[in-house]
């Protein structure tokens, strides 16, 4: 199973808000992706990190559940 708990964690010490992923380009309906850890494009994962300036174990873990 995908988890996105990093992704939350790295926004928070990065001091970046959920407005500032949608004013970069990442949208709602990936969002509720993203809280609901269902499946997000590697284009996504690639995004994400680009505006974070992390690495995507820093946006993912994935669990054996």
């Amino acid at each position: 199973m995908i988890d996105y708990s990093p992704l939350w964690k790295t926004m928070e010490e990065k001091k970046v808000s959920q407005y500032t992923l949608l004013k970069k380009g990442v949208d709602n309906k990936t969002l509720n992706r993203l809280k609901h850890n269902e499946n997000i494009t590697a284009l996504t994962i690639e995004k994400l990190c680009i505006i974070l300036e992390c690495t995507p174990n820093d946006v993912l873990t994935f669990t054996n559940e």
